[in-house]
């Protein structure tokens, strides 16, 4: 969300933003709106206030003057409904335009109407080369008892699955890395909930526009796609001191997803399925766009150092306008090597919103000067399994079948340098 009196003196602004990321949203129609919202509230509190004064005078009034006031208090009341019920009105549209109303891109971000239109800005690692076609990680997990997709899909349905012996030590050595690397780099680790309300989720801006790809409760709670969410509100309705800023979260979460939007893309495998597990940075710092541009390169680069220790081959791109969410500002998508599909695909999501977010869930702080101000969020993945753990499977596949296990985790797997399960026939 953004401050009505920054909407109201650059309309010019909205109206590209939205052009930009492709929303369809008319900043005319919120401005007018707005305009309505305020000739009420005007009306509504003079009549208040008239209603006030003529309240005071009538203890002290004559019987005569008594009754004349208790007349014009009851005209005055039935005035009042009136314009109140009409300003409810008012406030409801005007409020369900400043959600859908689309934040302010960076001006470093490309145009480009989808993923497409992204653009790489880095690339680290070698290409693993293969004497023969390398097989992709459903033929490894199959070769090796890695996962079961069949039984996965018969207890859970699509896209349902069960991961199996080594996949899972390397998964939670996967979780145990990431985490250590960012408590030395001052990150607080969390295990936050995945069940959230429909406050929380407004908050962070998955709603409203985000239904179709949410798991709903029959309590009319959800079940939230990312530990983003639920770390977001840890610190909702809250006033902080500068003094504790920047605040940077390690956000572990079970992660359900529904893919609504993506039911014929991976319909097998670990790329995309419906339960996941997900660590997640999530920043509060202070109000500055340089101190926000400074922390989303750090957190970006928080990842990729790790995935450097993992040597998966991986290449970072910026988000263009139509791949940018409503409440980001700028984004990084970082993308690891698949061998098997010969391209890169995304592992990591690092973004910024200034404000958006916080505006919604009043999360503000007391600078220097005494006067509060809302703090700036960034969030970014920090590792999703088991996404990844295919990465790594296809990457560290050898020539006579086996799976080597990056350096880097063997210490989380009682030393274990190879996979070699494959069954005998």
């Amino acid at each position: 969300m953004l401050d009505i009196k920054f909407i109201r003196e650059n309309p010019d602004l909205i109206k590209e933003a939205a052009r930009k990321k492709h929303i369809d949203f008319n900043v005319d129609e919120l401005v007018t709106a707005d305009q309505k919202r305020i000739e009420k509230l005007a009306i509504v509190e003079s009549l208040r206030s008239e209603q006030n004064t003529v309240s005071d005078k009538i203890p002290s009034a004559t019987p005569e003057e008594k009754s004349n006031l208790i007349a014009q208090m009851s005209i005055l009341k039935e005035n009042l409904k009136k314009h109140d019920e009409e300003l409810r009105e008012i406030m409801t549209e005007w409020q369900k335009l400043m959600l859908r109303v689309p934040n302010i891109p960076d001006i470093s971000v490309p145009e480009g109407d989808d993923d497409t239109g992204n653009v790489e800005v880095k690339t680290w690692g070698e290409i693993p080369q293969f004497t023969s076609t390398p097989k992709n990680h459903i033929e490894l997990c199959e070769m090796h008892d890695l996962a079961d997709f069949e039984r996965g899909a018969k207890v859970s349905g699509f896209r349902g699955y069960f991961l199996k012996n080594e996949a899972v030590q390397i998964e939670m050595a996967l979780w145990q890395l990431f985490n250590e690397r960012l408590i030395v780099k001052g990150f607080t680790p969390m295990i936050v909930p995945s069940l959230v309300n429909k406050k929380t989720l407004m908050g962070t801006g998955y709603l409203p526009g985000g239904e179709d790809d949410l798991y709903r409760t029959q309590d009319e709670d959800y079940l939230a796609g990312t530990g983003e969410v639920a770390t977001m509100s840890y610190y909702s309705d809250e006033i902080l001191e500068a003094s504790q800023l920047p605040i940077k979260m390690a956000a572990f979460s079970p992660c359900f997803r529904r893919e609504a939007g993506s039911h014929s893309k991976d319909t097998k495998g670990l790329i995309r399925v419906h339960e996941f597990f997900k660590l997640e940075q999530v920043v509060l710092c202070e109000a500055s766009h340089t101190e926000s541009v400074a922390q989303h390169e750090a957190i970006t680069e928080n990842v990729e150092e790790i995935l450097q220790e993992l040597e998966l081959p991986y290449h970072v791109v910026v988000n263009c306008g139509g791949d940018l969410g409503q409440g980001q500002v700028k984004k990084y998508d970082i993308e690891v090597w698949m061998p098997s599909q010969n391209t890169y695909r995304e592992t990591h999501s690092a973004s910024y919103f200034h404000d958006f977010q916080t505006r919604r869930l009043n999360i503000r702080y007391r600078d220097e000067s005494g006067k509060l101000r809302f703090v700036h969020s960034l969030n970014n993945t920090a590792v999703a399994t088991p996404r990844i753990v295919a990465c790594i499977l296809e990457n560290y596949q050898q020539a006579d079948g086996t799976i080597k296990v990056p350096k880097v985790l063997q210490k989380y797997m009682n030393g274990k340098e190879i996979i070699d399960r494959i069954k005998k026939s």
